[in-house]
């Protein structure tokens, strides 16, 4: 019996990195694609929505047509199905690249995805990220994500690197390096922060990322100290001139709890900056 070639089958040479892309039905990819939102979106309460509420959506399906016009020499064809479909969702894909099953860009908007980047299935792309290129050379020089991975908000993907399987990506994170299978990245660049080579999340499993948030705690220590310089200033305007920490700030004991506070989380943050720069080495 004669395989049939409008059957799907996606997979993935985890040894080499590298997805390998096989002829996939596109009504059968697309009706996948009209799905995925019920599964990973919990916003989601009526088939009509898809059509007015999910601009990723409609991106990706714009793009399964586009990239098989392209692939068939189609090219100017394919970039002016995209160029339409950018300025009807603000998000831009090049039709050239190859984008896996059940892939959903939530929200969607700033989405750039590069020509030669690489997409396996499962993957979660969330508002503001960028696939892009390092290079001018016309050579593989965008990302390859792997299935099952996360990327948060605004985060940037840069260069012909790789993202393993079950990846987490932190938001506004900006990676250039490659980021091993089961683990969670974070920051400018980005950095591994943690990883777990046992665990491997399904596709449809809750999204939740535990990071140091670091930045809650600076904004509060800064706040209280505004206070504290707001009511220094307001005694010197009486002519107070030896004026103690103790005489112009009511919240004495929070401001110092703050400073505790943060001063361990920001051990423990360099810590995990350490740890992993200790692996690198």
């Amino acid at each position: 019996m004669k395989p049939n070639k409008n059957l799907i089958s996606d997979k993935i040479d985890s040894q080499n990195n590298i997805i390998h892309k096989e002829k996939i039905g596109l009504w059968l990819q697309i009706k996948e694609d009209f799905a995925t939102p019920k599964t990973k979106d919990p916003a989601y309460n009526n088939p009509l929505e898809l059509f007015f509420n999910y601009p990723g959506l409609i991106a990706i399906v714009h793009h399964r047509i586009a990239h098989r016009l392209y692939k068939n020499g189609f090219h100017l064809l394919g970039r002016i199905i995209m160029g339409w479909t950018q300025f009807l969702t603000n998000i831009d894909l090049h039709p050239a690249a190859y984008i896996g099953r059940r892939v959903f860009i939530d929200h969607g908007i700033g989405v750039v995805i590069g020509e030669t980047a690489q997409i396996g299935n499962d993957v979660t792309i969330y508002q503001g990220v960028s696939l892009g290129g390092v290079s001018l050379e016309r050579t593989k020089r965008h990302p390859t994500v792997l299935h099952n991975t996360i990327i948060g908000a605004g985060s940037k993907v840069l260069g012909d690197i790789v993202l393993g399987e079950n990846v987490k990506i932190g938001s506004n994170s900006v990676v250039i390096k490659n980021v091993p299978s089961n683990s969670t990245a974070v920051g400018i660049p980005a950095r591994v922060i943690s990883s777990d080579g046992k665990h491997e999340r399904k596709g449809n499993e809750k999204i939740t990322t535990k990071l140091p948030d670091i930045d809650q705690k600076m904004f509060a220590y800064i706040l209280c100290k505004m206070k504290i310089l707001e009511q220094a200033i307001e005694q010197a305007k009486h002519g107070k001139d030896d004026i103690e920490l103790k005489d112009i700030c009511k919240e004495k004991e929070k401001f110092k709890a703050q400073e505790e506070e943060l001063n361990k989380h920001y051990k423990e943050f360099i810590q995990a900056i350490n740890k992993e720069e200790e692996k690198l080495q």
